[in-house]
């Protein structure tokens, strides 16, 4: 916390900064050991390490490099161990599911499609879901990353009629609705999940084009998955910005060593290095670029006129079954009716929401509602 709130502080506080720096570095196992240590000497050891490389170079970047390899590995087990990845996942999918029912074609822009783990359990459903009816068309119009070969091979196996695209974002990041080709008669769904552990933070102006591109396509649902906290609050400044990271990823540290209680430090060790590390770096990072919109992406589409589309009383359902596999400490909660959010001893960790199309994105930006675009 010192060395926190000495590096937002004026530039002659800067040398009180690196004796205190100096002095956790003393204290603290190095980054490459953290797993090694007690689950808040590891978590300090992170987020002392973000704040050095800040105050060397002005940036963070992770302290310890990590293989793509081991990334993988580690996103397996974080789905494995807690239901920090499928909740968002099992929950935007039921809604999709409820929405395009009878549906002969179904078309699912997606934004950050990762390795597509989250389409595999929708594939399984949109064939067993129609009982004896052929199923529908699925096609997915992936933004981001490119994982269609397996989607594709999984669709096969499973005999569901499928096709694949992928459509870039500009230069600058920018999501244009152009550049997503509809047919009629599709269903068309956007997906918008954040809270990927293993990606980088996605700017602001780009997630902000995606939804308000998706005003211009008006889909019959639009999916949003997020982690909860961190969002900027008028007046919390940087050294506030930076202990409601704290306060977060201390509860992230605590699920996380309840689920892989069993599974020992090996385990641990690779989710922290390739996930949690990495995102400590980027959390501290953001709570001292000033200049960032970082409000909660579900809150700037209520105040920007997309309606809420009310969650079934079986998705509800199917969430608490969910959480009722891993650890005790796990709660859900449901303060709005398009809105459920896992918790984690009261602390919250994702809110999945789900929503209908807004007005079109040039009456959202004569309002002046878009955020950094």
């Amino acid at each position: 916390m010192a060395a926190a709130e000495a590096l937002a502080g004026a530039q002659n506080s800067r040398g009180l900064a690196d004796v205190i720096l100096a002095r956790l570095n003393e204290l603290l196992p190095p980054a490459a050991a953290a797993a090694a240590s007690s689950g808040m000497e590891s978590l300090a050891v992170h987020f002392t390490c973000a704040l050095q490389l800040l105050f060397q170079e002005g940036r963070v970047e992770q302290c310890v490099p990590v293989e793509v390899t081991l990334v993988m590995e580690a996103f397996q087990l974080l789905q494995e161990m807690t239901p920090y990845i499928k909740f968002g996942h099992f929950t935007a999918n039921q809604a999709i599911l409820e929405a395009v029912a009878g549906e002969r074609r179904v078309h699912i822009v997606d934004y950050d499609i990762m390795e597509g783990v989250q389409w595999a359990s929708l594939m399984q459903s949109l064939v067993t879901a129609n009982n004896s009816a052929p199923p529908p068309h699925l096609r997915i119009t992936a933004v981001v990353q490119q994982t269609g070969r397996r989607l594709s091979e999984f669709a096969a196996a499973v005999r569901l009629p499928f096709s694949f695209r992928q459509c870039r974002l500009e230069p600058d990041g920018r999501f244009r609705s152009k550049a997503v080709k509809t047919v009629r008669g599709e269903a068309v769904v956007f997906n918008c999940a954040l809270h990927a552990p293993h990606q980088a933070h996605h700017a602001a102006r780009s997630v902000g084009s995606f939804l308000a591109g998706a005003a211009e396509v008006s889909p019959r649902l639009i999916a949003v998955v997020e982690e909860s906290g961190g969002g900027r609050r008028e007046g919390s400044g940087v050294v506030g910005r930076f202990v409601e990271e704290m306060v977060r990823y201390s509860a992230i540290w605590d699920a996380m060593e309840a689920g892989f209680a069993m599974e020992g430090n090996k385990a641990r060790e690779i989710v922290e290095r390739a996930i949690l590390a990495p995102r400590i770096a980027g959390a501290v990072g953001r709570a001292y670029r000033e200049d960032e919109d970082g409000r909660r992406w579900g809150d700037w589409m209520a105040e920007a006129g997309y309606r809420k589309l009310e969650l079934s009383s079986f998705n509800y359902c199917q969430a608490k079954q969910l959480i009722g596999l891993f650890s005790e400490g796990y709660g859900l909660e449901q303060d709005a009716l398009n809105k459920l959010t896992l918790q984690w001893k009261s602390r919250r960790l994702v809110t999945a929401s789900i929503w209908s199309a807004a007005p079109a994105a040039g009456d959202l930006e004569s309002q002046g509602i878009l955020p950094c675009l």
